[in-house]
């Protein structure tokens, strides 16, 4: 590390140039390739999988994105002469769009396919191409019905029972991911010209969600100014807080170019880049921190600039380095869970983290030596010059609050343990499924669409399940299996909770069909989920003896369900695999069982009790609406892993920066006590600093309108903040107290074969090195010599 610091000082203005055009090559390259993201959250070998395959196989051309417009009145019916010369003439004018391929609606042709299985919508997909209850409704679900009387019953079934709420299906001739903001935004802006005067006017679907983002950059901005601000504060050098920003800018936006650059040849969600930026800033940032923490204290102990950077880099890099690794093993862990939707995310975040330490261990000791002693404030550099090197001794806060831990360990340890376990307990009701469009902020088209469709509870509309229709689909091979499909409407008709049935369509060969069926609840509803339950156990069995056929039940409640089984299935493989990796790379750094042990334990009270906090804000609905995030729904089924994966990274970085110093102090004094006080004194502050910046990041990302980007930001800062303010200046070092020497064993013959490697080696001695004296603190608390 030591050599790679001093060529970047050496050469600082190459290493400078080389990253600017790194990422302005990226930046171009994303350019003109574009982006390629997907949302194929398809679970191999699953039940509504292998629904999706049949459904491409037997009705080609039906994958493009549609949206739904939705009108409803106050007062008479929508079909009053009134409300269709008003509605009509707009219809037509969506008609009209670019990308407009069709347009169905109540009142007769406007654009009307040749065929309504040019309506693909949300019927035969996965959740994901269904986007989770966009508000689709049931003519897409009717994919393949190429018959003039399955299209009139779509017709006719656009108009609600009491008459006041119709809608019209968009098919665009392009999927969603091609399809970009400002053509969506037209289709919104042209269909509500026709509202007014008792008429409403909404758009629903994936088209219509890409004009609800929103934030723009605003959580990027946000974020980094108050990142800003707390670096002044603690370093009181305009310079010196640039640093730390202008490294993790860099490298996060060379990253986000990348990202866009792997979607072109691997499945990438289309968070993913929200997601790397929202990881990125907050670690790039906090690395950053670290070693400007230690190149400042290396300058006021009098070393010169160059010396003051290759030490820093040398020392808290190569703990740098270190924590980036546990992150990025981590993440990389998803990779054994074998999903694609997942080995993308794991791969794109991993690449940001990558990039984030590259630029903290080569850009930043560039950049340090161009500011020269400027990274001081000017009070630092007049004491500096006037009296020379002084010993830094932790005093303040800091040092009192290390002795009052060492005082009181086991009240202190109690109360942390009931603050995480309370935190902890919502996670025990934690419900992985459909987070739809009626999960949407009141204020957006695309929930006020979703609530039209569903209607109110006094009646009206077309009821919740229309928003998340069930496709039943099956491969016909023979006269017997067409007779049974023919009969099956009749059966699913008397089954509970279904609220209606579609006819059966046959595809253009006679060898598949599909039937709709709408349930009487919402597509995250439980009881939608009891009924996919139902078909699959009970109704469809009895429907298929006697026949060779095989109906797969597949739509949106039934992808995510699979979807988050297959999760569950291999979540504690995961879990497992991430644990003993981190312990494993714990136990040769620190040459102690206790430490990696007690960081495992940790890091699952901290993820717990993240979770704990995403359930009562997401699923309970503590405080949604309030803060913009819509109404109390389940949580995404991919959720876990991803957090999880995250959440472990980021918590081993506090625990290797806190202990890596208390492990110094116990090599020089093998005086547990004395280490654990001096660890957390020197490294409380900086961890508190880091802290603060990543929580700022984190929730500043609630901003970006983004439901999914808001559980992950939320999750991650209330992880980030019990972590390092309840965990590591708390529990550990309290735990750590109580079990005294026992931290730091490791049996002998272990000892003898594993490879030493060293976190952050000890600094030379100097002259002016500060100590932390053995007496603890003098009368008022602070630390004395």
């Amino acid at each position: 590390m030591a050599a790679i610091a001093r060529w970047c000082v050496r050469h600082r203005l190459l290493v400078v140039l080389l990253w600017l055009v790194a990422f302005g090559g990226a930046a171009a390259a994303t350019g003109v390739a574009g982006t390629a993201y997907s949302n194929e959250y398809e679970a191999p070998g699953t039940e509504s999988g292998r629904a999706t395959a049949v459904l491409r196989e037997a009705f080609p051309g039906g994958g493009n994105d549609s949206a739904t417009v939705v009108w409803h009145t106050d007062r008479g019916d929508v079909r009053a002469p009134a409300v269709e010369q008003r509605i009509a003439p707009m219809l037509d004018a969506v008609a009209a769009l670019p990308g407009v391929a069709a347009v169905t609606s109540p009142y007769g042709p406007a654009g009307l396919p040749e065929a309504a299985d040019a309506t693909a919508g949300t019927t035969g997909m996965t959740g994901a191409d269904a986007t989770a209850g966009t508000g689709a409704d049931p003519a897409t679900a009717a994919t393949g019905a190429r018959a003039a009387a399955a299209r009139e019953d779509i017709l006719h079934g656009a108009v609600s029972e009491d008459g006041r709420t119709a809608y019209a299906t968009v098919t665009f001739d392009q999927r969603v991911e091609d399809i970009d903001a400002a053509r969506a935004e037209a289709l919104v802006d042209t269909a509500r010209q026709a509202a007014g005067e008792g008429l409403r006017v909404e758009v629903g679907g994936r088209v219509a969600a890409l004009t609800g983002g929103g934030g723009g950059h605003t959580a990027e901005i946000v974020g980094v100014a108050v990142a800003a601000v707390v670096l002044f504060l603690a370093f009181g050098s305009l310079a010196a807080s640039a640093l730390p920003i202008a490294t993790a800018l860099v490298s996060v936006g060379t990253a986000a170019s990348g990202i866009a650059l792997l979607g072109h040849v691997m499945t990438v969600a289309d968070f993913a880049p929200m997601l790397g930026m929202l990881i990125g800033l907050g670690v790039g940032i906090d690395y950053a921190l670290f070693i400007v923490t230690r190149h400042r204290k290396n300058l006021k102990r009098g070393l010169g600039v160059t010396e003051a950077a290759e030490s820093a880099v040398a020392t808290t890099g190569r703990a740098v380095v270190f924590a980036g690794a546990t992150v990025c093993i981590a993440l990389l862990g998803m990779l054994i869970l074998r999903l694609g939707f997942l080995n993308g995310v794991a791969i794109a975040a991993s690449l940001t983290v990558v990039l984030t330490v590259v630029a903290s261990v080569t850009l930043l000791p560039a950049l340090l030596s161009l500011i020269g002693m400027r990274a001081l404030s000017r009070r630092e550099r007049r004491r500096l010059a006037e009296h020379g090197p002084q010993p830094d001794l932790p005093t303040g806060f800091a040092a009192r609050w290390s002795a009052f831990v060492e005082r009181h360990p086991k009240k202190l340890g109690a109360v942390a343990a009931v603050v995480m376990l309370a935190l902890a307990l919502p996670t025990l009701s934690l419900r992985l499924g459909t987070s739809d469009q009626g999960n949407d902020p009141a204020s957006t088209t695309t929930r006020q669409a979703y609530d039209l469709l569903a209607g109110g509870p006094d009646g009206g509309g077309f009821g919740p399940g229309v928003n998340g229709p069930l496709t039943l689909v099956a491969e016909l091979e023979g006269a017997g299996d067409r007779v049974a499909m023919s009969r099956l409407p009749a059966q699913l008709t008397a089954t509970p909770g279904v609220e209606s049935v579609g006819p059966v369509t046959y595809s253009g060969s006679g060898n598949a069909a599909v039937v709709t069926v709408v349930p009487d609840s919402a597509p995250q509803s439980q009881a939608t989920s009891d009924l996919v339950d139902r078909l699959r156990h009970d109704v469809l069995p009895a429907a298929e003896a006697g026949s060779s056929l095989d109906v797969h039940v597949g739509g949106i409640t039934a992808a995510y369900d699979d979807f988050a089984q297959v999760i569950i299935d291999k979540l504690p493989l995961f879990v497992g695999v991430v644990i003993t990796l981190g312990c494993l790379l714990l136990l040769l750094a620190f040459r102690s069982v206790g430490i990696p042990l007690k960081a495992a334990a940790m890091n699952v009270a901290a993820v717990a009790s993240a979770f704990g906090v995403v359930v009562a804000v997401f699923q309970w609905g503590w405080g949604s609406e309030l803060l913009g995030l819509g109404r109390a729904g389940p949580i995404e089924p991919f959720l876990p892993v991803i957090a999880v994966a995250v959440l472990f990274g980021l918590s081993m970085d506090y625990q290797v920066f806190l202990v890596s110093r208390m492990y110094e102090e116990w090599l020089e004094t093998r005086d547990n006590r004395r280490a654990v006080r001096v660890g957390l004194a020197e490294t409380s502050r900086v961890i508190n600093s880091a802290a603060v910046i990543m929580i700022a990041v984190f929730l500043a990302f609630v901003l970006s309108g983004d439901r999914v980007i808001a559980m992950f930001g939320i999750g991650l800062a209330a992880a980030v903040a019990l972590d390092a303010f309840v965990l590591r200046t708390l529990l550990v070092p309290a735990l750590m107290h109580l079990l005294g020497g026992a931290n730091w064993w490791l049996p002998r013959s272990l000892d003898r074969v594993l490879p030493r490697i060293s976190v952050e080696p000890p600094e030379a001695p100097e002259p002016a090195r500060a100590k932390i004296p053995g007496t603890r603190t003098s009368g008022d608390g602070e630390l004395v010599p």
